[in-house]
């Protein structure tokens, strides 16, 4: 707003300045009648001259910051783009790390699933014989009529003595 305030004031004196060149002009043919308006109005002329310089270098000054300015925001506007890309990227990265743990976890499980599953078909294997043993076992036993009690062996003395088993 100041800006624009200061360019009107500008855009007036300049006007103001035109009207007394004019004036001026004008005037040459009318300058023995007014020597004293002639003096007058360059002493105006001065200053306005003056105002007009100091309002050029007013206008300079703010168009250098408007420069400024304007590269500043063009450099936070690429601070802002880089700054927006680095958090679309993380934000990419946040949802698929649960997918790879997830994978990581299955790799690392997959020689536990097959330890675990040779150790089940050892011991399918290992119960399997178990079973079979027991069997042949208890065949042997009923073939050989047995029943596996202990028997009562005579002592040297007459009596009975502990038991054996066979």
């Amino acid at each position: 707003m100041h800006l624009q305030e200061e360019l009107k004031m500008r855009d007036q004196l300049v006007q103001q300045l035109s009207q007394e060149l004019f004036r001026l002009v004008k005037g040459n043919s009318e300058q023995a009648a007014a020597p004293l308006t002639a003096e007058r109005d360059l002493a105006e002329l001065g200053t306005l001259r003056a105002q007009l310089h100091s309002m050029e270098q007013q206008v300079s000054f703010y168009q250098a910051t408007i420069e400024q300015k304007d590269t500043e925001i063009g450099s936070l506007k690429g601070d802002l783009s880089d700054a927006t890309e680095r958090a679309e990227m993380l934000e990419k990265v946040v949802q698929e790390l649960p997918n790879l743990y997830r994978q990581k976890f299955a790799d690392r499980m997959t020689p536990v699933k097959e330890k675990v599953a040779q150790i089940q078909r050892e011991n399918r294997k290992l119960h399997a014989e178990l079973q079979s043993v027991s069997y042949r076992l208890a065949m042997k036993s009923r073939q050989s009529g047995n029943l596996d009690l202990p028997a009562f062996v005579e002592g040297e003395e007459g009596g009975l003595g502990l038991p054996s088993f066979g």
